[in-house]
């Protein structure tokens, strides 16, 4: 059976109201058989501004020196620097947590 994708999005929306859990099990594991579908939305997320890159890279489960370096090899522009002081701890806290990788590889 052939599901029109705009009939499926309005009554996914709907259910879940109704039946969160439902639909969040069926979507992570949509999202987790499909890496392609998941890297496209974060970066669509990340590209409208919605995410920043530590949440994409974690959305994505990588570091966020992975991910950067793979944006910068698919030439996906890079906002880069903190834009507020959590940001800039956190950016700190992966940096110290990469070199600590590093060093005990």
């Amino acid at each position: 059976m052939m599901w029109s994708a705009d009939w499926t999005f309005t009554h996914l929306t709907k259910l879940h109201k109704q039946q969160p859990k439902l639909v969040d099990t069926a979507l992570q594991g949509m999202l987790e058989n499909n890496p392609d579908l998941a890297w496209s939305l974060v970066i669509s997320a990340y590209l409208d501004e919605e995410i920043n890159l530590g949440k994409a890279a974690e959305m994505l489960g990588m570091h966020e020196l992975e991910l950067r370096d793979r944006f910068i090899e698919l030439g996906i522009p890079l906002r880069i620097g903190p834009a507020d002081k959590a940001e800039a701890r956190a950016e700190a806290q992966a940096l110290s947590s990469w070199f600590s990788q590093e060093d005990s590889a």
